[in-house]
C-alpha cells in the first residue's frame, strides 16, 4: 500500500474513531491545530493554483475536511460536557478570541456565522451553479473548436486529445462543485447547533451535577462552547472562503496575486485620482488629515512610479521585437521543416476566407469535418488531416486542392452568389452567369440571391458556395483515397479489430503477410471504391488464400468475391433486372493469353491494334449505356476481370468492372451489349 494511501485512509478512519471514542484533551488540541494547518493549506493552494484543474479533487477534499471537523466538534464537546476541561486550544479560543467575554465571543461567534452563511456560501454556491450549468451547455462548442483547430493544422492529435480530456475534466468538476457547496453550507449549519446543544448541555450539566449557580454555569459552560465554536467555524470559514476563490478564478496564465495587483495598480490615472480624492477627503472634511493626506500621497508616488515603471517595460519590449526580428533574419533557415508534406491541403484565395472563418458565420470547417465522418463511413478508411490556407497568390475567389503538395484540381466560386444546375428537366430557363460545376464539370449558372427561390420552382438545382467547395473536395478524396491509404493507417485499422480478433490477426501479420502486402491489397479494393469497413472479412480471406498466393493482385480478386454481397449492393438494384455490358468470350481468351507472369507481378503485353479495337468496342457499349441514363457495368469471367480493368481504366474513368463471382445469386442481369474484337 502506497504511503499517500495509508494516510488518507488513517485520516478518514480517524474522523470515525473519534465520533466514537472519547478523547484525551492533550490529542484534542494536536488534531484542532492539525485542523487549522489543513485549512491554511487548502486556502493558500486555491489562491495560487494557475487554474482550477490545479485542484480538481476539491470536491472530495471539502466531503473529508467536513467529516474531520465534525469529528473534532463532537469529541469538545463529550469534553465539555464530561470534564469542563476541552484542552488549551479551546479554551484559547473562547478566552483571547472571543475576548474572555461572554457577549463579545457569542457577537463574534454570530458575526462568523452570518459572513459565511449570507456572503461565502450563498455566494460560492450560485456560483457554482452557474458556472456548472454554463460549462456543461458550452461543451459542444468547444469540441468543433478543438475539431476545427484540428482540421486547420493549428493542433495535431495528441494535442487534440488532451483538449477533449480537458473538456471533460472542467464538466465534471464544476458539475462535483455544484453539490460540494453544499458541504460547506450543512458544516456550518451543523456547527451552529452544536454550539446551541453545548450551551444547553453545559447549562444542566453545571447546575444538575456540578451544583453551580446559573450564572456560574453559564459564565463556564458557554465561554467553553463559544471557544469551541470559534475553533470550528474559523477553519470552516477558510475552507468556505477556498471555495469562493476557486469558483471565481479566472486567470490560467500567472498566479492569482500577480493577477490581482497588475489588474488593480496598472493604471497610473487611476491612483492619481484616488490619492487626489483622499487628500481632497482629508482637507475638507473633518476626517483625520494626517492619515487621508499621508495615504493620497502614498497612491500618487505609486502611480508615478507604475508609470515609469509601464514606460520602461514599453521599450524593452520595442527593443526585444526589434531584437528578436534581427535573430530570425540572421538565424540559418530550417530547412526540415520545409520537407513536410501535407496529405490533403485545400488552398483558398482571400474572397473565400469568410467561408472558413467560424468568426464571420463560416462553416467550411464544420464541413470538412463532416467529409472525413462521410468517407470513414462510406470506405472504412480515416482520412488524413486536411490542411485549410489561405493563399494570397490565387485570385480571390479561386481555390486548388492539392494531394502530397501537388495539385490536382482547382475551383472558382462567386462568394455572394448560387450555382444553379439544370438536372434535364427544368420547366423555364433562368438567365445568370455560364460556368461549370467544379466536381463534375457540369454545365452550370451563377445566380444571386433573390433569383434562388425563382430557380428551385422550376427544378434547378440549387448549392451555396460551402457546398461547391465540399463536394469539391469529397470528389477528390474519393478518387486518391487509395494513395492517401499509409502502412500505418492499415497498421492502426487493422489494430482496431485485433482487440476483438487476436487469432486472426496474429495468423496473418506477420506470418503470412507483411503490413505492406495487406496495404496493397486494401488500395486496390478503394481504388476501385469498394468498402474496406468490413475489414474483418478482408482479413479473413486473406489469411485463406496468403498460403498459396502472395501477389496482392489476386489477393484482391479473393478479397473482392468475398465482398460480393456489399459490391452487389453497391452496383445492382433488388427487384429489377440491371443493364450490363459482357466480354467476347474470344476477348478473354486473347486477354488471358496476353498476360506474363513476372517476379513483380503480372502485366499485359496485348498487340496495339487489339487494345485499340477492345478499347472501341468498350466504348460504343459504353455510350449505350448512357444514352439509355444508366451506369456503365461490365461483367466478366473472375479470371479476366482484374486484367480487362487495368487494360480499360485509363480510357474509361467510372466504369465498373466485376466478374460473375461478385455478383449475388439474387441479381437480376439483362445485357445490352457485347464487347467484340
Amino acid at each position: 500500500m502506497k504511503k499517500t494511501d495509508l494516510g488518507i485512509g488513517l485520516y478518514l478512519l480517524s474522523a470515525i474513531v473519534f465520533l466514537i471514542i472519547p478523547m484525551p484533551s492533550f490529542l484534542l488540541d494536536i488534531m484542532l491545530a492539525f485542523n487549522i494547518a489543513i485549512s491554511l493549506t487548502i486556502l493558500f493552494n486555491s489562491l495560487f493554483s494557475k487554474e482550477v484543474l490545479n485542484m480538481s479533487s476539491f470536491p472530495t477534499i471539502l466531503l473529508f475536511t467536513t467529516i474531520f471537523r465534525i469529528s473534532l466538534n463532537v469529541s469538545s464537546t463529550k469534553l465539555i460536557l464530561q470534564t469542563g476541561e476541552p484542552g488549551n486550544v479551546v479554551k484559547t479560543f473562547g478566552e483571547f478570541v472571543g475576548g474572555g467575554d461572554l457577549i463579545i465571543g457569542s457577537v463574534v461567534f454570530v458575526i462568523l456565522i452570518i459572513v459565511q452563511f449570507v456572503v461565502i456560501n450563498k455566494g460560492s454556491e450560485r456560483v457554482s451553479e452557474v458556472t456548472a450549468r454554463f460549462t456543461l451547455d458550452a461543451m459542444p462548442g468547444k469540441q468543433m473548436a478543438i475539431d476545427a483547430d484540428l482540421n486547420t493544422g493549428a493542433i495535431n492529435d495528441k494535442q487534440a486529445i488532451e483538449r477533449r480530456e480537458k473538456i471533460q475534466q472542467e464538466a465534471t468538476f464544476f458539475g462535483s462543485m455544484d453539490g460540494a457547496t453544499k458541504y460547506v453550507k450543512g458544516d456550518a449549519t451543523a456547527g451552529l447547533i452544536i454550539t446551541a446543544v453545548n450551551i444547553v448541555g453545559g447549562l444542566s450539566m453545571g447546575v444538575l451535577r456540578q451544583s453551580l449557580s446559573f450564572s456560574e454555569a453559564i459564565e463556564k459552560y458557554t465561554i467553553l462552547t463559544i471557544g469551541d465554536g470559534l475553533v470550528s467555524q474559523i477553519p470552516s470559514l477558510m475552507i468556505s472562503l477556498a471555495t469562493g476563490i476557486l469558483v471565481t478564478k479566472a486567470s490560467k496564465e500567472a498566479d492569482f496575486g500577480d493577477v490581482l495587483v497588475k489588474q488593480l495598480f496598472s493604471i497610473p490615472k487611476v491612483l492619481y485620482m484616488v490619492g487626489a480624492a483622499l487628500i481632497f477627503l482629508g482637507v475638507v472634511t473633518p476626517l483625520n488629515v494626517i492619515i487621508f493626506a499621508t495615504l493620497g500621497l502614498i497612491f500618487i508616488i505609486v502611480g508615478i512610479v507604475m508609470a515609469k515603471s509601464i514606460a520602461i517595460d514599453e521599450i524593452e519590449e520595442e527593443v526585444d521585437t526589434s531584437e528578436s526580428s534581427a535573430d530570425e533574419i540572421r538565424r540559418p533557415e530550417n530547412v526540415t521543416s520545409l520537407l513536410h508534406v501535407d496529405p490533403i491541403e485545400l488552398e483558398f484565395g482571400y474572397g473565400i476566407i469568410p467561408l472558413a472563418d467560424v468568426n464571420q458565420g463560416g462553416d467550411l470547417l464544420d464541413r470538412v469535418v463532416m467529409i472525413r465522418r462521410q468517407i470513414a463511413l462510406e470506405l472504412g478508411t480515416v482520412v488524413p488531416i486536411i490542411r485549410l490556407r489561405d493563399n494570397i497568390q490565387l485570385n480571390p475567389n479561386q481555390y486548388i486542392i492539392k494531394i502530397k503538395g501537388v495539385k490536382v484540381s482547382e475551383g472558382e466560386i462567386l462568394f455572394d452568389h448560387y450555382m444553379a444546375m439544370n438536372p434535364g428537366y427544368v420547366e423555364e430557363e433562368i438567365t445568370g452567369i455560364p460556368t461549370f460545376e467544379p466536381s463534375f464539370h457540369l454545365p452550370a449558372i451563377w445566380i444571386t440571391e433573390s433569383q434562388r427561390e425563382r430557380a428551385e420552382s422550376m427544378g434547378y438545382t440549387v448549392v451555396d458556395p460551402p457546398s461547391i467547395i465540399a463536394t469539391h473536395l469529397t470528389e477528390i478524396i474519393r478518387n486518391h483515397i487509395d494513395e492517401l491509404l499509409t502502412r500505418q493507417d492499415v497498421s492502426n485499422l487493422v489494430n482496431n479489430i485485433k482487440e476483438s480478433n487476436s487469432t486472426l490477426i496474429d495468423e496473418l501479420i506477420p506470418k503470412q503477410l507483411g503490413i505492406g502486402e495487406v496495404q496493397k491489397v486494401l488500395q486496390n479494393l478503394l481504388k476501385e471504391g469498394i468498402s474496406i469497413r468490413d475489414l474483418l472479412t478482408i482479413c479473413e480471406t486473406l489469411a485463406d488464400y496468403a498460403s498459396t498466393t502472395r501477389d496482392p493482385d489476386i489477393l484482391t480478386e479473393y478479397a473482392r468475391q468475398s465482398l460480393k454481397r456489399a459490391i452487389s449492393a453497391k452496383y445492382f438494384e433488388q427487384g429489377e433486372a440491371t443493364h450490363v455490358i459482357t466480354l467476347d468470350p474470344k476477348v478473354e481468351q486473347d486477354i488471358m493469353g496476353a498476360v506474363k507472369q513476372t517476379e513483380q507481378g503480372a502485366f499485359l503485353t496485348l498487340e496495339p491494334d487489339k487494345t485499340k479495337n477492345i478499347i472501341s468496342s468498350v466504348e460504343e457499349e459504353v455510350n449505350k449505356l448512357q444514352n439509355l441514363g444508366k451506369s456503365a457495368i461490365i461483367i466478366t469471367s473472375p479470371i479476366v476481370r482484374m486484367y480487362f480493368k487495368k487494360l480499360t481504366q485509363d480510357y474509361f474513368k467510372d466504369l465498373v468492372v466485376v466478374s460473375y463471382n461478385e455478383i449475388e445469386t439474387n441479381i437480376e442481369l439483362q445485357s445490352v451489349g457485347m464487347v467484340t474484337l
